[in-house]
Formats: structure tokens, sequence, C-alpha cells
């Protein structure tokens, strides 16, 4: 009884201590998050950026489309030609252009509400020539005079040598899906991957862990699973993770990146794969002077193939 009074005393003791605890949150302003790209080789997309302002962890949101950093004067340069990246807005797009827009971008025009607005930055005239070898500097003025910069490599480009489609193995081995087998001959030296699946025009996405470097097989041939990258459907089962669908259209950009490139998407990924309180956190590496986010370049080939019924 002693005891059990001297509990009673403590609980009581202590929850009139409790004091309300307002932690003094930070109130830092906005970042500059760039994300860019160039890109070399046949059918290559136009230079492009999108440009967007950091979002507190701690603040509402109540739009993304407010986040677009609108009016700033972009210029891609590759140290002696330069070009001055047009602006277009989701808003001032007429409805064939925001279509084919949503397809490339990958937006779901059923779920945009009345406000919705997506802003870039992008030369269609595509008037700089993009080498490979050649090094793509970025320099980017905002409205309020903020000035970012980066510079990004365009590395050699590494085709595929082959693929074909096969069985996929365990429980799932019916004849609706196939698994993709590619091999491609990694030259000497440092070099560093990243591929992107379409599936029947749709547009490229790219796989949950879509960069690798070349250390273990570093100027050898090499096999390795190519994984369908689109999202899965609602409550398909996990074996059908990476596999295609017998019938469909595949289309595949596998393209080289540098070092800066790849540290950024590894970084990025990491930490998207890694969730839960008890994750491990690691720090995404990017290239942006004076903001963050990433200016990439591509050495990109693309393929199309249809999967054997």
């Amino acid at each position: 009884m002693k005891h059990l009074c001297i509990i009673v005393f403590s609980i009581i003791f202590f929850a009139s201590c409790e004091k309300e605890f307002s932690p003094n949150l930070p109130t830092t302003a906005d970042d500059i998050v760039v994300e860019g790209y160039i890109e070399s080789g046949l059918n290559a997309t136009p230079p492009y950026v999108i440009l967007t302002k950091s979002i507190p962890f701690f603040r509402e949101v109540k739009s993304f489309s407010n986040t677009f950093e609108k009016g700033a004067e972009i210029f891609v340069s590759d140290g002696t030609d330069s070009v001055r990246l047009q602006e277009f807005c989701w808003a001032d797009l007429d409805k064939n252009t925001q279509k084919q827009a949503a397809n490339f971008f990958n937006i779901n025009t059923d779920s945009t509400t009345s406000n919705f607005n997506f802003c870039i930055y992008i030369d269609f005239t595509q008037r700089l020539s993009v080498k490979v070898g050649k090094t793509y500097f970025l320099r980017i003025k905002t409205q309020d005079g903020r000035v970012l910069t980066a510079k990004t490599l365009i590395p050699r480009p590494i085709p595929i040598d082959s693929g074909l489609f096969i069985k996929p193995p365990g429980i799932n081995n019916i004849d609706t899906f196939a698994q993709m087998r590619v091999s491609i001959t990694d030259p000497k030296g440092a070099d560093f991957y990243r591929y992107f699946t379409s599936i029947n025009k749709s547009g490229y996405v790219a796989a949950r862990n879509s960069v690798t470097d070349d250390p273990f097989f570093d100027g050898q041939v090499t096999k390795f699973n190519l994984l369908n990258s689109q999202p899965r459907p609602a409550g398909a089962p996990d074996e059908l993770f990476g596999l295609f669908r017998r019938g469909d259209t595949v289309s595949i950009k596998f393209c080289t990146i540098d070092k800066a490139h790849f540290d950024f998407w590894q970084t990025t990924e990491f930490n998207s794969n890694n969730g839960g309180p008890f994750a491990s956190y690691t720090k995404v590496k990017h290239n942006i002077t004076g903001g963050i986010g990433i200016w990439g370049g591509y050495a990109a080939t693309y393929y199309d193939t249809v999967v054997p019924k």
C-alpha cells in the first residue's frame, strides 16, 4: 500500500509539472530548385529546365502550382555559343499542346484542378548543337536577382548490344508477362548509366533504382534485367514488379551520364527508397551553385520493341 501511494503521488507530481513545448521553427528563405537536362543523340529531347522554390518542412502546402519560379532568365552555353530558354506555362497552352505536354511529363490531367499550372523553360529551336564530350553551362537569373550556375558533361554513349524477353521465374511464370534481359559492352574507364521505359507510347519513366556505375563490370560484357519502370496498377501483386505485359510496345531510353549527375540520382533514390523512422539519412548531392537540384547531361539512345506473345 505504501509503494502504491508513492507511485500515485509521483504520477500526480510529474503531471502537474508538464509544460507545453513549442519548438522554434526555422524561417529560412525559399531555395531555388533546379531540374534541368540537356541531351545528345537522335530524337534528343530539347534542353529544358523546371524552376521551383523549396517548401519548408513545417509549412502547409495548399498548391504546388504556386512553387513555380516564373520570369527567370535562363541561358545554356557550350562556352562559345549560347541560347536563352523560353518560358511556357500550362495555362498559356492550347488543348492539343497540353495533351502532348501531359504525356511527356506524365501529368494525370484527370486529377488536375482548375487552378493547376506547370511552367517550363525550354529551347524548342534546338539552335545549340549538343555534342558528345562537350561541357554545357547553365546560368539562371531570377526576378529577385538571384543567380544560379551549373555545368554538365555529355559523356560517351554506350548502346545496348542485344535484348530478349524470357519467362519470369517463380510463381509468376505465366505467359501473360515477360522479363527483359539485355547485354551491353562496357568500355574501359568509369561510366555511369541511367535508363527509362515507356509502354505503348506513354511518357518515359525512370526506374526506382535507375542509375548504376561500372566498378564490377568495367571493360566487360555484362547482362542484366532491365525493369519495367512504369507504375504497377493498383492492387497488382508484387510478383509483377519490373515485368512487361506480352503484346505491349516497349520503348527504352538508355543513357550515360557524368559523375555529378550520377551522384545526384544515387543519393536521391537512396533516400526515397529508405523510408520509415529508423531509416538512415543521406544528404542529396547536387551540382547547382546558388541553389539546389540538378543540371544533367544525357548521351541517350532509344529503342522500340514489342513484347512477343
